[in-house]
This record gives structure tokens, sequence and C-alpha cells, in this order.
């Protein structure tokens, strides 16, 4: 019997209706297999994920792989989003026996969830230097009956050494001075300097090392640069805004054409900052759009945000977001604006893009800025901003017809951690953008985690779908959270955001924080005990969970000078230093937190009416400040910040506790902050 259908999770709902016997992850499953003397069959994967797609059309869906996985396995299926813990897990034992990971995830596990064989995806048939599914499961089912001690062996071995691995090492010490410079050098030496990136493709955004860059004079063009071509690229959605998951070649031309949220939710940030220090207007206008499209395709009506859209649209990776020129022309018939926009976007006949499974639907054209405005302008004579007001016309009407396509499955669970990285990327924008819309939209999104997903004790859940709150809130749940919270503070002055940002960090110095280590662990609390806890400090596609937690630490001994606060950060920041100069692009939330510790303690208020602080609140949004208390609040309240200060407008910028004269004169004040700009080492 296949007990999928009373789960919330889109992507195990997406498999509900298979004729494999699958299981939820649970004591349940592991009873069964106990006392049925087989081995456990866990399948790991996500609802936008194309090879998953590709594995359960061939496999699970398929009557006779069902028939054999049902006799010798008991099957269980995990959503890695829904429970990143154990997807940790199991991908370390990935990884360690094939030396790669990736989706879908197939281990076999005893009935103690022990795991003595690990993949991938298997194909329906031996090929490209794989064994095929049924030859697997045949082995697995075989070695089970005829060599069951080398298999318990070989579990309890590789659980052992994932046990050793996941243990948190003592750090050796504070980081090097000159350890900031050789970390910009080590990216240099990977940096793609003619088309952006690091590295060869596949190419990914890599939000948390960009962010840490763009705080760097000595690297901020390599940020700069990679933004540039990612926003000319095909992984930048042209008509709709947003980004897709990553580039597929080193041009950032042709994407996996998934959307996530936490992808758009952090680039969003990192394109505000850009903006900031460059003052290229394009940067803010792909943030706005970035988060309009939030908005339009992934907002759940109470408030929270979905979690991720599906690569496919029936069954063929890109339909919705690709185009042949008839297409174009059958919603521009206008010979003259089709070819121009076909020009501008790159959209041929030859096209760039073909899904290899489903080849009947020919090469179509993925859009990208193919010739620039200026270059199309000087080809037709035309004014540049006359062009952009023309191509933005034609480009609106390309999406209103692209709306109406099949459209791309959304996986339409809430989760918490996702949802704060949200909340802070709405927040900034509106602060930055002085934009109340997006305000409100934070606000709301706020509003939903703490009604839907706060615990009465304070914790919180990890997870939300169809109305229903579940799975036990992980680190990452309260450190992004507390952080959203953070930026919605410095975006509306009010206090309570601040407040709770304080109590999500007094239940991760309870629950999550390994005081013999110096860590932060990933699950804690009430959560499942595994097989191994992790302390991620490696950034994934997210920031680590030990980098979100010391930023957080930081904000809070920041404005609230809470105990050993700091300590706890700075420890974490040396128990990662080793890796952190080895292998300095994957640790660009703790590179973030590093410097976040070496800068001055800086404070910017603005104190009054939000009518009398609108003015220097316009100046302080164009002027990037990373690592500085903001608060821009009525006078009173019990931030040391505010103590004593009078309202009516006045601004005050501090450094390690010395101020400079409050002012009311924009003048003055920006001249203020590009001192503190100075003090943090982010000016030349």
């Amino acid at each position: 019997m296949n007990r999928l259908a009373q789960e919330s999770s889109p992507y195990l709902l997406q498999h509900a209706g298979n004729p494999v016997d699958w299981y939820p992850w649970g004591p349940e499953a592991f009873a069964e297999a106990r006392r049925r003397d087989v081995p456990v069959l866990l399948s790991v994967g996500y609802s936008t994920c194309h090879w998953c797609h590709v594995m359960a059309h061939e496999s699970f869906e398929d009557a006779g792989t069902a028939a054999v996985m049902n006799a010798q396995f008991v099957n269980v299926k995990v959503d890695r989003e829904e429970r990143p813990d154990v997807d940790a897990v199991y991908m370390a034992a990935t990884q360690a026996t094939t030396g790669q990971g990736g989706w879908p995830m197939t281990v076999f596990l005893t009935a103690d969830a022990e795991p003595f064989y690990a993949g991938t995806y298997f194909p329906p048939r031996d090929g490209h230097g794989l064994p095929s599914f049924q030859r697997v499961l045949a082995s697995v089912g075989r070695a089970w009956q005829e060599e069951r001690d080398q298999l318990l062996g070989s579990a309890q071995t590789l659980s052992a050494h994932i046990r050793e691995a996941s243990r948190p090492t003592v750090g050796s010490g504070a980081l090097p001075d000159d350890a900031p410079a050789r970390a910009v050098a080590n990216l240099r030496r990977a940096y793609d300097g003619a088309l952006g990136g690091f590295g060869r493709a596949p190419k990914f955004p890599a939000p948390t090392t960009l962010d840490f860059l763009l705080t760097r004079p000595d690297g901020r063009d390599m940020a700069v640069g990679t933004l540039r071509a990612m926003l000319a690229g095909g992984l930048h959605d042209q008509l709709g805004g947003g980004f897709h998951r990553y580039s597929v070649d080193d041009r950032w031309r042709v994407p996996h054409f998934e959307k996530m949220l936490y992808d758009n939710a952090q680039l969003t940030r990192t394109l505000l900052v850009a903006w900031q220090y460059t003052g290229d207007d394009a940067f803010a206008r792909a943030a706005r759009s970035t988060l309009h499209s939030l908005i339009r395709e992934m907002r759940d009506p109470a408030g929270g945000l979905y979690s991720a859209q599906d690569a496919d649209t029936q069954g063929v990776e890109g339909l919705t977001f690709t185009w042949t020129p008839e297409e174009v022309r059958a919603v521009i018939p206008e010979d003259s604006d089709a070819e121009l926009v076909m020009a501008h976007l790159g959209i041929t006949a030859a096209g760039d893009f073909l899904d290899p499974h489903r080849p009947e639907y020919g090469r179509r054209s993925v859009p990208h800025v193919a010739q620039s405005i200026a270059t199309l302008a000087t080809a037709t004579g035309t004014p540049g901003a006359e062009l952009a007001t023309r191509l933005d016309a034609l480009k609106t009407r390309l999406l209103a017809a692209r709306t109406v396509r099949p459209q791309p499955g959304t996986d339409t669970k809430v989760l918490a951690s996702w949802n704060g990285l949200a909340l802070a990327a709405f927040a900034d924008a509106a602060r930055l953008l002085q934009d109340d819309t997006l305000l409100d939209i934070a606000r709301e999104i706020a509003a939903f985690l703490h009604g839907q997903l706060r615990r009465p004790d304070g914790t919180l859940h990890h997870t939300w779908a169809n109305g229903t709150a579940r799975v036990e809130g992980l680190l990452e749940d309260h450190a992004l959270v507390g952080l959203g919270l953070v930026a919605l503070f410095q975006a509306d002055g009010d206090l309570a955001h601040l407040q709770w940002a304080r109590e999500l960090w007094a239940v991760i110095e309870r629950d999550f924080w390994n005081d013999d280590s110096g860590v932060f662990m990933a699950s804690g609390g009430r959560a499942e005990t595994l097989l191994a806890r992790q302390a991620p400090g490696f950034d994934s596609a997210v920031i680590s969970d030990n980098a979100a937690a010391a930023l957080l630490a930081l904000w809070m001994d920041r404005y609230f000078s809470v105990p050993g606060a700091e300590d706890k950060a700075r420890r974490t920041v040396n128990a990662f230093g080793s890796d952190m100069l080895a292998a300095t692009g994957g640790f660009g939330g703790l590179w973030q937190a590093a410097a976040f510790l070496n800068a001055p303690h800086a404070e910017v208020a603005i104190i009054g009416t939000r009518d009398e602080r609108r003015t220097l609140e316009e100046v302080a949004a164009t002027v990037a400040l990373p690592f500085t208390a903001l608060t821009f609040s009525g006078p009173g309240g019990e931030l040391p910040v505010l103590e004593g200060r009078p309202g009516d407008g006045q601004g005050y910028v501090c450094r390690n506790r010395t101020c400079d004269l409050p002012t009311r004169d924009p003048v003055t004040f920006r001249a203020q902050l590009e001192g503190l700009q100075r003090a943090l080492g982010t000016l030349d």
C-alpha cells in the first residue's frame, strides 16, 4: 500500500499514485523492515528536480520495477527540502561511497537506518557507465540474502565514518590578518574574467561569495562582472524577472529552468548592494523585477512564499520559457517589432536549446541579451531611451502570451528558512528602493511566519502546506528567520521584529550551540535523532547554517550587547578557518561573518517620525553600509542607540562608540556615511 496520499509535501504527493508501496520517513517504515527482515530503499528528491521526474517515470511508475521493489524492500520516499537533515546524512553516505552526490539519491539501509549502498540516478537499462535500476535491485536483494554479514559490516563501517566526519572539530585559532586578501586572491584564480562566474560550466550564482566580494574593494569587480553577465544571460528570466537555478554552459545562456525561492531571495539582496556600490540602475531594476516575479508566481494567499517552480512543463524542460520565431510572430505580427525583439533576445530558427528527452519539440531559443540596446540603437539610428521603452512594451506582450501557456508546476510548501531569506529580501528592497508596497509584503511574510510556523514555546516548525505546519524546526529556520527580522527592523524601525529575532537567538543558543567544539549543530532541540548530527559551514545553494547563526549572533551583539554572542560567532569562524582558506568559494557566508567580526562597531540612527526621517533615509538608501546596526525609528525604546537622543529627524553616525555630530543636513549626513564606509574598509 502506498502511504503518501496523506502527506503534505507536493513532492511526496507526486508519488502517491505510484505502484511502489512508499512509506514516508518515520519509525513505521523501519519497524516494517525489521518485521519483514528486508532492507530499506531510501529515495530522496524534490518536486522541481528534473532527473527525479525522469527516474520516477522510468522506474517508479513501472509496474514491473515496483513489484521488485515491493517484494524485496521497504521503500521510503523523502522530500529533501522537507527533511534537509535526513538528506544531509545520507548524502554524506552517497558521497563517501561514490565520490559524488546529487538527486535523485538512492540509498539502501538496514532496519537501523545504517547505509550500505548508495547512488544517484539509475537508468531503466544499462548504459553510460551505469547499471540499470533493475540490476541494482537484484544485486542488493541477492547480497542481502547471501552476503548479509558483509553488508552489515559495510553498514557499520560507513555509519562510523559518517559519524566521525560529522563530528565538529575544535578550531585551530584566529584567521591570520591577511586571510581576507588571500580569500580574494583564491577567488581571483578561479574567476572567469571574460564571462563572469567561477570555474567552468555548469555555473551557479553563488550569492554568498558575491556578497563577500562586494564588501571588498579588491574583489568587487568580480562580483559586479558576474552579476552583469548573469543579467544578460538566459539564467535571468528576460521577460518575467527572477533567475533560474544555474547555467549549463559557461556563458550563462542556457539554464536549468527550475526557479528556487532561495536563489531569487538571496540574489535580490546581492543585486541591491551592487546597485549601491555602482549606481547602476540595471541592478535595482533586476532586484525589483525579481521580487515582483515572486509576488506573481510564488505567493500563497496566507502570506508565505512557495518553495520552487519546476523546470518542466508537460514533461518538457523549459517549454514555458523558450521560444521559436513563429511563436514570437504569432504574438507580435508587426515585422519590424518582431525582428527587433528577436534580435535583442537572440530568438532564432536555429535555437540554442533542445530537451534530449523530448526531441519532438525541436530546438528552441532561450531569451537572452544577444544584442544590447546600445548596439541596436546604433544599428537602427534610434535613441537608446526610445528603443528601451519600445522593447519593454514588446517584452510585456511576450510575457502576457507566456502566462497563458501551460505553466510549470509549483512546489507549494512554505519553508520557514527560505521565507526568512525572502523576508530579508523584501525588507531590504523596501528600505533601499523606498517602496512601501514591498514593505507591506515583508510584514505579511513576518506575520505568516509568526502565526503559522511559530510554536507557543518560541521554536519554529520547518514546513507548512495546506494549512498545516510540520517537521521540527532546524537551525537554518531559526537563524534565517532571525536574520530576516533584523532586516525588517532596519526597514521599518519596529522594535518587535528585533525582539523576536532575539527570542530566536535564545533558542539557537539553547538548542543548537555545541560549546565543546564551538560551532552550531544543524539539528537539535526536539528534532529527530538521526545517524549523525551535522554542523555545516560550507554554503550549498543557501548560506550555511553556521554562517547564518554567526551573523545573527553578531547582530544580537551590536544591537543588544547580548553576552557571549560575539564570542560564539568568533569561535564559529575560527572552527572553520582552515577550510575557509582551502575552499574559499564554498564559504562566502563565513567570510562575511569574519569581515563583520573585524569591522568596527558601526551604528547609524535616524530618529524621528517617518516624515521627519524621510530625507536622511533616502540618503542612507544609496550608501552601502555592511555590518552596520541601522536604526530608523522614533525616539525612546530600549536600544542603546536610542537612549537620550531626541527625535525630529536627526541622523547619528557612530563607530566604536564614538559619534559624529548629529545632523539633519543631507549633504553632511552623506559625507559622514562615506566616512563610515572608509572606516569599514569598503571604499578604496
